[in-house]
């Protein structure tokens, strides 16, 4: 059975990092790809970064560009979003979620397989 698992997550001040991590089982990791998604009270879920199956290729949301990083470990089963610089409105549950490879939208929380339970990141102003 198919597990993803969050952590990480925390409260911090503004200009802190923090780095989540995604832990998979039950899967073919290596043939997954993994995307970040966050939601904050009253708002949509929305894609934050997203790493294919071979980690060669990577995608940021404009709002993260440059303070974000996504990387996997495919030893580890592990998959991880280092956070630099946090803002106030990066406050949200994070999700980490995996799909079988494939070429279509990353993006879109439908095209994902497997989610987490998500992780609380908050920001102090």
């Amino acid at each position: 059975q198919a597990q993803v698992v969050e952590s990480g997550g925390g409260l911090v001040q503004t200009g802190g990092s923090l780095r989540l991590s995604c832990a998979a089982s039950g899967i073919t990791f290596s043939s997954y790809d993994f995307g970040w998604f966050r939601q904050a009270p009253g708002k949509e879920r929305e894609f934050v970064a997203t790493i294919i199956w071979s980690g060669l290729i990577t995608n940021y949301a404009d709002s993260v560009k440059g303070r974000f990083a996504i990387s996997r470990d495919n030893a580890k089963n592990t998959v991880y979003l280092q956070m630099n610089s946090l803002k106030p409105e990066d406050t949200a549950v994070y999700y980490c979620a995996a799909r079988l490879r494939r070429y279509s939208d990353f993006y879109k929380s439908s095209e994902y397989d497997y989610w987490g339970q998500g992780t609380q990141v908050t920001v102090s102003s």
